[in-house]
């Protein structure tokens, strides 16, 4: 729907104030609230053709969502962590187009790794990105110009019992058209436990049921479809929930809100499961099995991501973007698994994806 065009609210510019359970944070720069407001009323009279003013007020909200979340997200793995503590790398485009948190957790007792990232940001498509849309049925053009808020996370343990968690939630808008959301959740174990991955995926269906109770089967199917590597002819892991291009689910529901009920699931829906099996011992050849799995998990990032691809063409950081990347992987020559093993009962099940529920 063609409308006027208008620049971002000054949350997306980096002049965002969050409240969790009382507590208010500010991450604007150090720059004095007079000066922030003079800053906004420059930028709004600039030209920057980013958001539809239809949907200004969702991709407002929607920033300061993500915000929020992110740093309830790195409050509650910390907690439950222990011993690990995430940094915090506040980054800025080029002026006027927008800005990024990056926050990592490195050598703790739970998580080798977890990072979990914001950006609120802007820019123009390349011929790649608009490519890519357009094969999904959108409307783009290279060079046109988009607006994007997401939060999204990957955490990778540091035992071989417990899996690794993917997710995100985001909102992209095109400049001319709608926008619209994407996200999901999905879980790659190492060592299968039936039992974890019927609770994740009875966790996101009874959140699909909430708004619309057609969405799970489609959301499942999509995520099964989606994390496939081609040349292993193996799904990367038991899957979860996958969804994208949504401006209303199947019934007319509200996207906005079935969105942010994904996102506030992200450690409900996996933090149990994580606790239940970091205590369980392991060898180093089940280390090892890990270390093999880890570089399946990297092939299919680098090779079909739609969003890794969408950062290394030079559409995002690739500090950001690379920070999803497991800290220690093994490749290694012909990896077979033993008959009867619980390796191969994985491969099994990651060659041929269950219904879980």
């Amino acid at each position: 729907m063609a409308c006027a065009f208008v620049a971002l609210l000054p949350s997306a510019l980096g002049f965002v104030t969050v409240s969790n359970q009382g507590f208010a944070r500010s991450y604007a720069p150090s720059i004095g609230r007079h000066r922030a407001r003079s800053m906004a009323r420059a930028s709004h009279n600039a030209r920057q053709p980013v958001v539809c003013a239809a949907g200004l007020e969702k991709h407002h909200a929607f920033a300061e969502f993500v915000v929020d979340l992110q740093a309830r997200i790195c409050k509650t793995a910390e907690d439950a962590d222990g011993k690990g503590k995430f940094i915090y790398d506040k980054w800025e485009r080029e002026p006027g187009k927008g800005y990024g948190i990056t926050r990592v957790l490195e050598g703790g007792d739970l998580w080798e790794k977890a990072a979990c990232s914001v950006s609120v940001v802007r820019g123009e498509l390349s011929k790649e990105r608009a490519s890519a849309m357009s094969s999904r049925g959108r409307d783009a053009q290279a060079g046109q110009a988009y607006a994007a808020a997401a939060c999204s996370l990957v955490f990778h343990s540091a035992s071989p019992m417990v899996p690794t968690f993917r997710a995100d939630v985001r909102h992209f808008e095109l400049e001319g058209g709608d926008g619209w959301y994407g996200g999901g959740a999905d879980l790659t174990p190492y060592y299968l436990f039936d039992e974890d991955a019927v609770d994740f995926h009875t966790y996101y269906k009874d959140v699909c049921d909430v708004h619309d109770d057609t969405a799970y089967a489609r959301f499942k199917k999509w995520c099964d479809d989606y994390f496939f590597i081609p040349a292993r002819k193996e799904h990367r892991g038991v899957g979860g929930l996958f969804f994208d291009d949504l401006i209303t689910l199947d019934n007319g529901a509200d996207a906005l809100q079935f969105v942010k009920q994904v996102g506030e699931g992200f450690m409900p829906s996996y933090l149990p499961i994580a606790n239940k099996r970091r205590e369980l011992a392991f060898s180093e050849e089940q280390r090892q099995w890990q270390l093999v799995r880890r570089g399946r998990y990297l092939e299919f990032n680098l090779l079909y991501d739609r969003g890794v691809r969408f950062g290394l063409d030079g559409q995002g950081r690739t500090e950001s973007v690379m920070v999803s990347a497991p800290p220690l992987i093994a490749w290694k020559y012909q990896v077979t698994t033993e008959p009867g093993s619980e390796e191969e009962r994985l491969v099994d099940v990651l060659r041929n994806p269950k219904e879980w529920i």
